[in-house]
């Protein structure tokens, strides 16, 4: 359910403020002024994520899960599974909490 946004509020800024203010939503690429000033003004604070790294993580963990899926079939035709297999599952865990850490710590330096 969408709440009408009915009350207006004006505000008058000098050419050079509107400029500040465009670049600034162009930096977080945002279009709508009226939804950057209405964030801005209610939360102080816009914040643009750049989420390639969690997709790239998405991507990894998918892998991963998409061989555990082979080796567990292979396991259950052969009644085994091999060395190999295994280390590389715990190679791809690895990269897996490598990826997480680096992403962890990209957000803990979000202020």
């Amino acid at each position: 359910m969408s709440i009408r946004k009915t009350d207006m509020i004006y505000l008058r800024v000098t050419p050079q403020e509107r400029k500040r203010i465009e670049e600034k939503m162009a930096e977080l690429g945002i279009h709508s002024m009226s939804a950057y000033i209405r964030k801005m003004a209610l939360d102080g604070l816009c914040i643009c994520l750049d989420l390639k790294d969690i997709r790239s993580l998405t991507e990894q963990v998918a892998r991963c899960g998409n061989n555990l899926n082979q080796y567990a079939k292979r396991a259950n035709e052969n009644g085994s599974i091999y060395a190999a297999d295994i280390m590389d599952l715990q190679e791809q865990f690895q990269e897996i909490l490598d990826t997480e850490r680096c992403i962890f710590l990209k957000l803990a330096a979000l202020k």
